[in-house]
Protein backbone atom coordinates (compact mmCIF):
# COMPACT_ATOMS: atom_id res chain seq x y z
CA UNK A 1 0.00 0.00 0.00
CA UNK A 2 0.87 3.56 -0.36
CA UNK A 3 2.47 5.05 2.83
CA UNK A 4 0.44 8.14 2.31
CA UNK A 5 -2.88 7.00 0.90
CA UNK A 6 -2.67 8.91 -1.60
CA UNK A 7 -3.34 7.74 -5.43
CA UNK A 8 -0.34 7.35 -7.64
CA UNK A 9 0.22 10.53 -9.97
CA UNK A 10 1.62 8.26 -13.24
CA UNK A 11 -0.60 9.45 -16.19
CA UNK A 12 -2.37 7.13 -17.87
CA UNK A 13 -0.36 7.50 -21.21
CA UNK A 14 3.02 6.58 -18.77
CA UNK A 15 1.16 3.42 -17.67
CA UNK A 16 0.36 2.34 -21.00
CA UNK A 17 3.35 2.37 -22.33
CA UNK A 18 5.03 0.88 -19.85
CA UNK A 19 6.90 -2.36 -20.64
CA UNK A 20 4.86 -1.63 -23.86
CA UNK A 21 6.52 -4.52 -25.88
CA UNK A 22 5.88 -6.90 -23.12
CA UNK A 23 2.28 -6.08 -22.78
CA UNK A 24 2.22 -6.55 -26.65
CA UNK A 25 3.75 -9.66 -26.71
CA UNK A 26 2.48 -11.35 -23.69
CA UNK A 27 -0.79 -10.57 -23.49
CA UNK A 28 -1.81 -11.86 -27.37
CA UNK A 29 0.57 -15.06 -26.49
CA UNK A 30 -1.67 -16.24 -23.62
CA UNK A 31 -4.54 -15.69 -25.34
CA UNK A 32 -3.24 -17.71 -27.95
CA UNK A 33 -2.61 -20.52 -25.49
CA UNK A 34 -5.74 -20.37 -23.53
CA UNK A 35 -7.57 -20.70 -26.47
CA UNK A 36 -5.27 -23.79 -28.02
CA UNK A 37 -6.08 -25.61 -24.51
CA UNK A 38 -9.78 -24.50 -24.74
CA UNK A 39 -10.31 -26.12 -27.73
CA UNK A 40 -8.28 -29.49 -27.13
CA UNK A 41 -10.36 -29.42 -23.74
CA UNK A 42 -13.50 -28.86 -25.69
CA UNK A 43 -12.77 -31.63 -28.35
CA UNK A 44 -11.63 -34.12 -26.14
CA UNK A 45 -13.16 -34.62 -22.64
CA UNK A 46 -12.00 -37.22 -20.00
CA UNK A 47 -15.52 -38.84 -20.45
CA UNK A 48 -18.74 -38.31 -21.95
CA UNK A 49 -20.38 -34.43 -20.90
CA UNK A 50 -22.69 -33.96 -18.25
CA UNK A 51 -26.00 -31.75 -19.82
CA UNK A 52 -26.34 -28.39 -16.99
CA UNK A 53 -29.75 -28.63 -15.33
CA UNK A 54 -31.78 -25.45 -16.29
CA UNK A 55 -33.49 -23.18 -13.35
CA UNK A 56 -36.12 -20.69 -12.59
CA UNK A 57 -33.47 -17.80 -13.82
CA UNK A 58 -32.45 -19.48 -17.28
CA UNK A 59 -36.46 -19.21 -17.80
CA UNK A 60 -36.59 -16.04 -16.51
CA UNK A 61 -34.03 -14.56 -18.96
CA UNK A 62 -34.62 -14.02 -22.20
CA UNK A 63 -32.46 -14.20 -25.68
CA UNK A 64 -31.20 -10.69 -26.56
CA UNK A 65 -28.88 -10.79 -29.78
CA UNK A 66 -27.42 -7.36 -28.21
CA UNK A 67 -26.00 -9.57 -25.87
CA UNK A 68 -23.25 -10.31 -27.82
CA UNK A 69 -21.76 -7.07 -27.58
CA UNK A 70 -20.74 -7.56 -23.96
CA UNK A 71 -20.03 -10.90 -24.60
CA UNK A 72 -17.47 -10.28 -26.93
CA UNK A 73 -16.15 -7.30 -24.84
CA UNK A 74 -14.39 -9.94 -22.49
CA UNK A 75 -11.77 -9.65 -24.49
CA UNK A 76 -11.12 -6.35 -24.38
CA UNK A 77 -11.77 -5.86 -20.83
CA UNK A 78 -9.76 -8.60 -19.76
CA UNK A 79 -6.46 -6.28 -20.52
CA UNK A 80 -7.20 -3.45 -19.36
CA UNK A 81 -5.84 -4.03 -15.41
CA UNK A 82 -2.31 -5.16 -17.24
CA UNK A 83 -2.35 -1.94 -18.82
CA UNK A 84 -2.50 0.52 -16.33
CA UNK A 85 0.29 -1.70 -14.35
CA UNK A 86 3.59 -0.33 -14.18
CA UNK A 87 5.61 -2.54 -12.22
CA UNK A 88 7.23 -6.03 -13.80
CA UNK A 89 6.90 -7.79 -10.90
CA UNK A 90 2.83 -6.87 -10.44
CA UNK A 91 2.16 -7.66 -14.21
CA UNK A 92 4.00 -11.49 -13.33
CA UNK A 93 1.65 -11.95 -10.86
CA UNK A 94 -1.36 -10.82 -12.35
CA UNK A 95 -0.58 -13.21 -15.36
CA UNK A 96 0.22 -16.15 -13.32
CA UNK A 97 -2.98 -15.55 -11.49
CA UNK A 98 -4.92 -15.37 -14.97
CA UNK A 99 -2.91 -18.54 -15.97
CA UNK A 100 -3.65 -20.81 -12.97
CA UNK A 101 -7.68 -19.47 -13.06
CA UNK A 102 -7.31 -20.94 -16.52
CA UNK A 103 -5.56 -24.15 -15.73
CA UNK A 104 -7.56 -24.77 -12.65
CA UNK A 105 -11.16 -24.04 -15.11
CA UNK A 106 -9.90 -26.65 -18.07
CA UNK A 107 -8.84 -28.73 -15.51
CA UNK A 108 -12.05 -29.18 -14.60
CA UNK A 109 -13.82 -29.43 -18.10
CA UNK A 110 -11.42 -32.21 -18.42
CA UNK A 111 -12.40 -33.95 -15.48
CA UNK A 112 -16.06 -33.36 -15.52
CA UNK A 113 -17.01 -32.09 -18.95
CA UNK A 114 -20.60 -30.34 -19.36
CA UNK A 115 -22.73 -29.03 -22.00
CA UNK A 116 -25.35 -26.05 -21.88
CA UNK A 117 -28.89 -27.68 -23.19
CA UNK A 118 -30.29 -26.74 -26.68
CA UNK A 119 -31.76 -24.23 -26.92
CA UNK A 120 -35.04 -23.97 -28.76
CA UNK A 121 -33.85 -20.97 -30.86
CA UNK A 122 -33.48 -21.07 -35.01
CA UNK A 123 -29.93 -19.85 -35.11
CA UNK A 124 -29.90 -19.52 -38.72
CA UNK A 125 -31.92 -16.44 -38.27
CA UNK A 126 -29.12 -14.81 -36.41
CA UNK A 127 -25.81 -14.70 -38.58
CA UNK A 128 -23.78 -13.16 -35.64
CA UNK A 129 -24.94 -15.63 -33.06
CA UNK A 130 -24.80 -19.24 -35.23
CA UNK A 131 -21.17 -17.61 -35.69
CA UNK A 132 -20.73 -17.86 -32.36
CA UNK A 133 -22.26 -21.23 -31.70
CA UNK A 134 -19.98 -22.51 -34.80
CA UNK A 135 -17.12 -20.97 -33.13
CA UNK A 136 -17.78 -22.18 -29.10
CA UNK A 137 -19.76 -24.47 -29.19
CA UNK A 138 -21.72 -26.18 -25.94
CA UNK A 139 -18.94 -27.55 -24.18
CA UNK A 140 -16.90 -26.23 -21.47
CA UNK A 141 -19.94 -24.95 -19.67
CA UNK A 142 -19.26 -25.27 -15.83
CA UNK A 143 -17.72 -23.23 -14.34
CA UNK A 144 -17.95 -20.50 -17.15
CA UNK A 145 -14.35 -19.52 -17.68
CA UNK A 146 -16.19 -16.15 -19.41
CA UNK A 147 -17.56 -15.66 -15.75
CA UNK A 148 -14.62 -16.02 -13.99
CA UNK A 149 -12.41 -14.24 -15.85
CA UNK A 150 -14.90 -11.21 -15.41
CA UNK A 151 -14.61 -11.28 -11.92
CA UNK A 152 -11.33 -11.91 -11.98
CA UNK A 153 -10.43 -8.78 -13.90
CA UNK A 154 -13.12 -6.82 -12.18
CA UNK A 155 -11.28 -7.10 -8.79
CA UNK A 156 -7.84 -6.57 -10.17
CA UNK A 157 -9.27 -3.49 -12.53
CA UNK A 158 -11.21 -1.81 -9.08
CA UNK A 159 -7.41 -2.09 -7.49
CA UNK A 160 -6.00 -0.33 -10.21
CA UNK A 161 -8.48 2.76 -10.64
CA UNK A 162 -8.04 3.08 -6.65
CA UNK A 163 -4.65 3.30 -7.70
CA UNK A 164 -5.31 6.12 -10.32
CA UNK A 165 -7.77 8.36 -8.20
CA UNK A 166 -10.62 7.32 -10.63
CA UNK A 167 -13.75 8.49 -10.14
CA UNK A 168 -16.71 6.72 -8.30
CA UNK A 169 -17.97 6.66 -11.74
CA UNK A 170 -15.33 4.26 -12.75
CA UNK A 171 -15.84 1.90 -10.60
CA UNK A 172 -19.35 2.02 -10.92
CA UNK A 173 -18.94 1.22 -15.07
CA UNK A 174 -16.50 -1.15 -14.12
CA UNK A 175 -19.34 -3.06 -11.91
CA UNK A 176 -21.79 -2.39 -14.62
CA UNK A 177 -19.26 -3.82 -17.29
CA UNK A 178 -18.94 -6.96 -15.26
CA UNK A 179 -22.10 -7.29 -14.81
CA UNK A 180 -23.21 -6.88 -18.40
CA UNK A 181 -20.54 -9.71 -18.98
CA UNK A 182 -22.16 -12.28 -16.22
CA UNK A 183 -25.37 -11.24 -18.07
CA UNK A 184 -24.61 -12.27 -21.36
CA UNK A 185 -23.25 -15.40 -20.83
CA UNK A 186 -27.35 -15.96 -20.20
CA UNK A 187 -28.78 -13.88 -22.75
CA UNK A 188 -26.78 -15.49 -25.20
CA UNK A 189 -27.42 -18.74 -24.08
CA UNK A 190 -24.02 -19.75 -24.11
CA UNK A 191 -24.52 -20.89 -20.24
CA UNK A 192 -26.97 -21.68 -17.64
CA UNK A 193 -27.21 -19.82 -14.29
CA UNK A 194 -25.18 -23.01 -12.58
CA UNK A 195 -22.54 -22.45 -14.61
CA UNK A 196 -22.83 -18.62 -14.11
CA UNK A 197 -22.60 -19.02 -10.34
CA UNK A 198 -19.65 -21.58 -10.46
CA UNK A 199 -17.98 -19.32 -12.93
CA UNK A 200 -18.13 -16.38 -10.52
CA UNK A 201 -17.24 -18.32 -7.68
CA UNK A 202 -14.02 -19.40 -8.94
CA UNK A 203 -13.51 -16.15 -10.45
CA UNK A 204 -13.89 -14.42 -6.82
CA UNK A 205 -11.81 -17.04 -5.42
CA UNK A 206 -8.86 -16.88 -7.95
CA UNK A 207 -9.03 -12.75 -7.47
CA UNK A 208 -9.00 -13.02 -3.66
CA UNK A 209 -6.38 -15.40 -3.45
CA UNK A 210 -3.85 -13.33 -6.45
CA UNK A 211 -4.43 -10.13 -4.84
CA UNK A 212 -3.56 -10.90 -1.02
CA UNK A 213 -0.51 -12.64 -2.77
CA UNK A 214 0.26 -9.43 -4.86
CA UNK A 215 0.38 -6.37 -2.38
CA UNK A 216 0.13 -3.24 -4.20
CA UNK A 217 4.10 -1.93 -5.42
CA UNK A 218 4.76 1.59 -4.20
CA UNK A 219 4.94 3.78 -7.26
CA UNK A 220 6.22 6.75 -8.08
Amino acid sequence: MYPTGMPSRLPIFARVTSHLWLKALVTPAFMTLFFVAYFVVLFHPGSSPVEMPLTALDRHVGFHRWALLPYASLWFYVILPSALMVKFRELVGYTIGAALLSVVGLAIFYLWPTITPPADIDWAAHPSMQFLKTMDASGNACPSLHVAFAVFTAAWLARMLRRIGASRLAQVINVLWAVAILYSTLATRQHVAIDLFCGAALGALAAYLNLRLCPEPVET
